[in-house]
């Protein structure tokens, strides 16, 4: 054999070793399931959640990076549940990474290409951030900034999200919210709504109204909720919270699918905190623990009574228009009560008004009224038109005369239920995944609400 035939066997031979001792490349866009999620730090149990049903593309394997703790067990039983119920088990299988490390692991490792987090919030803007800036792409419980620092993190993660080619998105059910879904087609309707009106300090064009309690029963079973929950450094202000929702309505069901910027058609107007008090029995009774931890008890009165700032109000300007959201947390229910909406939108021709009260069963329930100068007769006429037009998207829609005004009736099929929406809220963002973008409003607006939130918390703070 001459050096030359030697040199190009030997050759042939180590090229094949070295392929064959390599890890395969899995192309992710030829797999059944390319998409496989990472959940970071669940605290909260919207994270299990967006797990619920199984989604087609999905890998059924999910990695979890958190630290040891309650949070993280509460999570896997949740999880556990899916896969063991009787009616249409889920199949999730599940690798834990526990410790301190949790977040560098992740990035370092990154065995997914979608991050779900939902829980504490005080470091979720950092973990947002250093996530689409290692090229991962992020499903977010809001909200994703509870102060003004975080809002600046979260503005910058959205652009470097565009570099890196990644999306960005936020947990958004009450757009799934049937009576929601409702009032962005009416406000469509001309002939039926009119415009909006611009309305005024004492009567807002919208107003939003969300009312919850901190003490539920859920299934027999009092609801648990984390120490870290009260500690508005951690969870973020009811302000920054649950308002999130409040805003996001009045763009995406007011302007559809229009640009918002924070810059040119946003005006802050005021806004103000107040708390519920929470005394260490209640304190107990809702997390389990029989005292408040080291970092409440600075924020204590004088009589041990924790002010929790959960509730808050925002006025300000939309493209002009007068809008208000309000969100209260009452400690408990009343007996026989439950959490409650009220949304109130003002056109010219007709309000749209959604109650969710005890003589709605407490369900959101859509009523039109007529607007000043508007009979009932008139608006009963254009409503006529409009649920011939709903028949293609809810078929069996009506409507019915009640004391409140006229009716919106829906068929109990396009109730899906609040944890539904979780679930379509993770179907549309694999859409968009395989489409490679958000809409194109749908950035611009995230910042803008995010701006509203965190600088009421500042302007309320300040009075």
């Amino acid at each position: 054999m001459n050096s030359s035939s030697f040199f190009l066997k030997s050759l042939l031979l180590l090229l094949l070793f070295q392929f064959a001792c390599e890890p395969e490349e899995i192309d992710m866009e030829d797999e059944n399931d390319k998409y496989r999620i990472m959940t970071l730090n669940p605290g909260h149990f919207h994270a299990a959640l967006v797990q619920k049903t199984h989604m087609e593309g999905v890998d059924n394997q999910v990695h979890v990076f958190a630290p040891e703790g309650d949070d993280l067990e509460l999570h896997m039983e949740r999880i556990e549940s899916f896969n063991t119920r009787e009616d249409d088990p889920t199949n999730w299988d599940t690798e834990v990474y526990t410790g301190d490390d949790y977040l560098s692991r992740m990035l370092e490792e990154q065995p997914g290409n979608i991050m779900v987090t939902a829980g504490n919030n005080r470091k979720k803007a950092d973990y947002i951030y250093q996530a689409v800036d290692e090229g991962i792409n992020v499903l977010s419980d809001k909200p994703m900034a509870i102060d003004h620092e975080g809002w600046d993190k979260l503005e910058d993660a959205f652009k470097i999200a565009e570099q890196k080619n990644v999306l960005l998105y936020d947990i958004m059910t009450e757009r799934h919210e049937v009576s929601s879904r409702l009032l962005r087609e009416l406000i469509k309707d001309e002939g039926l709504f009119g415009e909006l009106i611009t309305g005024s300090d004492d009567e807002p064009a919208i107003y939003l109204e969300s009312i919850h309690h901190l003490y539920k029963q859920v299934a027999g079973s009092t609801l648990r909720r984390p120490p870290w929950y009260f500690d508005i450094e951690q969870q973020g202000e009811g302000i920054v919270d649950v308002t999130v929702h409040l805003v996001d309505l009045t763009m995406w069901t007011a302007f559809p699918d229009q640009i918002i910027s924070y810059e040119e058609d946003v005006q802050m107007l005021q806004a103000e905190r107040w708390p519920t008090m929470v005394t260490r029995e209640e304190f107990e009774q809702i997390t389990g623990k029989p005292e408040f931890p080291d970092y409440l008890t600075d924020q204590l009165d004088e009589d041990g009574v924790l002010p929790y700032y959960s509730n808050g109000e925002i006025d300000y300007l939309l493209n002009g228009h007068h809008m208000r959201v309000m969100v209260q947390w009452d400690y408990e229910a009343p007996p026989g009560s439950d959490d409650r909406h009220f949304k109130k939108i003002r056109g010219t021709r007709s309000n749209l008004v959604v109650r969710q009260d005890e003589d709605q069963d407490f369900e959101a329930t859509l009523y039109v009224e007529p607007a000043d100068g508007v009979t009932m007769e008139e608006v009963k006429s254009e409503l006529d038109n409009t649920i011939e037009r709903l028949q293609v998207d809810y078929p069996g829609a009506d409507y019915k005369e009640t004391e409140y005004g006229l009716q919106l009736v829906i068929p109990d099929e396009f109730h899906y239920g609040h944890e539904a929406h979780f679930g379509m809220v993770a179907e549309n963002f694999l859409q968009y995944l395989q489409e490679g973008a958000l809409p194109d409003w749908e950035v611009p607006n995230m910042i803008s609400k995010y701006y509203i939130t965190t600088r009421a918390r500042e302007m309320a703070k300040q009075d």
